[in-house]
């Protein structure tokens, strides 16, 4: 269950009015934590109370991007299509899952981890760049062409080995929690010895049922076997895609390693990255990191 979100002074910029909506945005998800623990809710009062933060999230964005221009704001563009990403792609395949698991618990978790994670970061990182506090994470905002072609590279490579259909929820993904996850970081070194930091985060369903598939046995246990075997599936997804994008000559794999939730985070949150995607497959979540 995700942690319950808590307003705390760090999540204020100094404009009054973005501030209270934020915390208007907290409030609906408190009461939606509140809801999904109580199983005499039912369905109807989850899908209102997700309906009205939807709104709310929605008008906030027009409200907060209108201050952005008024106030001639740098980085308005880049800003604007994080709020675009959140709220014509990843709010609309949440809901798409919720409907369609009849509002499972753990489409719901779904949906409140990766909704109170991104307004975590969104607040913290983007929102107080607004007011100078910090400066923009993202270094470019890629788009067109070459974000179309790593975004169908991890689709047809993910669909060829997990044997799942793929969905993308964000391109432009912020470190948020999606479930219980193993969490890979790659490192790679280019030909000019400049160095590359590759993230794969998959939902731990996702790896048992690959490895279950490939091994032919049910498994239910995130073993050594289970991590030994996921790793080497994911750096081996990243090596497919990296052959699909005319990569793979220009770098080499310097080291793997796996990372906890936490050690995820603050990497995430301490540095800046080029490509930065999350995807659904039906069966599990998993989310793809790069850091040129």
């Amino acid at each position: 269950m995700p942690k319950e979100a808590e307003w705390d002074k760090r999540f204020n910029i100094g404009v009054d009015s973005i501030d209270k909506a934020h915390r208007k945005l907290f409030s609906i998800v408190h009461r939606l934590i509140t809801l999904s623990k109580e199983e005499s809710s039912g369905q109807w009062a989850c899908a209102e109370g997700i309906k009205y933060f939807k709104n709310y999230a929605i008008q906030h964005f027009a409200d907060e991007e209108a201050y952005m221009q008024s106030i001639g704001y740098s980085e308005y563009q880049i800003h604007k299509r994080l709020h675009d990403d959140m709220r014509f792609k990843t709010l609309p395949i949440l809901e798409k899952d919720l409907t369609e698991s009849g509002y499972s618990e753990k489409s719901i978790h779904h949906f409140l981890g990766i909704c109170v994670g991104w307004l975590t970061t969104h607040i913290i990182i983007e929102d107080r760049a607004i007011a100078g506090l910090i400066s923009n994470k993202w270094k470019t905002d890629h788009t067109g062409e070459e974000m179309k072609a790593l975004e169908n590279a991890l689709s047809d490579t993910i669909r060829e080995v997990f044997r799942l259909p793929t969905e993308i929820v964000s391109e432009h993904y912020s470190g948020e929690n999606f479930g219980q996850s193993m969490i890979i970081r790659l490192t790679y070194l280019s030909i000019d010895h400049e160095e590359v930091q590759i993230f794969m985060a998959l939902e731990e369903n996702l790896v048992l049922r690959a490895v279950s598939s490939i091994l032919n046995i049910p498994l239910n246990k995130m073993d050594q076997l289970v991590l030994s075997i996921g790793k080497e599936l994911a750096i081996q997804i990243t090596e497919q895609v990296a052959i699909r994008c005319d990569l793979a000559l220009q770098y080499h794999l310097e080291s793997s390693h796996f990372m906890t939730s936490e050690q995820f985070r603050h990497a995430f949150y301490a540095g800046a990255f080029d490509y930065s995607l999350l995807f659904n497959t039906g069966c599990g979540y998993f989310a793809f990191v790069v850091g040129l």
